[in-house]
């Protein structure tokens, strides 16, 4: 079963990267709005596929319950950005109103940008360092996957707080940790016995 999880895992990813390169390629706004939707499903996923890990690694109870609050707030907070977008701001657009950047998805400095920043760097950096401390460190077989954690959450944290503190380009650390760090967990989910 675990390894079924852990597949799915690698699909969210690859289906989430997949619509990312559609809107790059095309431009269009139905290929954007997938894209929208494959962020507002991946964050639940990741919640789902961080909890059963947790509960296959016996993880530690505290712990686990840290993540799962820092990724219910990355839940929402997305949710919220991405409907916000599609229901309100780009409505706005295709009716012709002028709709502030700062208010546009997509924009930097901007109130929905800023919203997903938060929820993608801070607190899914939070919830992958609150997985690392899960794991027992005498555990060797998952002493790969603590570290590919901790990493994870470094690097969601240095883009979050290096696209606020610094220049807006270091945000895309933070798709290394959510996008092919959280890939790299997954295959290495596979491979556990």
């Amino acid at each position: 079963m675990n390894k079924r999880y852990a597949s799915s895992g690698i699909g969210i990813v690859i289906l989430y990267f997949l619509s990312v390169a559609a809107f790059l390629v095309t431009g269009k706004s139905l290929v954007l709005t997938v894209w929208e939707i494959m962020t507002m499903v991946s964050a639940p996923a990741t919640l789902f596929l961080l909890v059963r890990f947790c509960d296959c690694a016996a993880a530690s109870r505290v712990y686990r319950d840290l993540m799962l609050t820092f990724m219910a707030c990355a839940c929402t907070l997305t949710c919220a950005a991405h409907i916000v977008n599609i229901s309100v701001t780009r409505r706005l657009l295709e009716q012709g109103a002028e709709v502030p950047t700062y208010f546009q998805i997509g924009m930097w400095p901007s109130v929905e940008m800023a919203i997903d920043y938060l929820a993608w760097g801070f607190f899914v950096g939070l919830a992958f360092a609150a997985v690392a401390l899960s794991i027992d460190r005498a555990d060797s077989k998952l002493r790969g996957i603590r570290i590919t954690f901790f990493v994870n959450a470094t690097l969601c944290l240095t883009g979050f707080l290096g696209a606020f503190l610094l220049h807006e380009n270091l945000w895309y650390l933070a798709p290394l940790g959510y996008g092919i760090g959280f890939v790299v967990f997954c295959i290495q989910w596979l491979r556990l016995p």
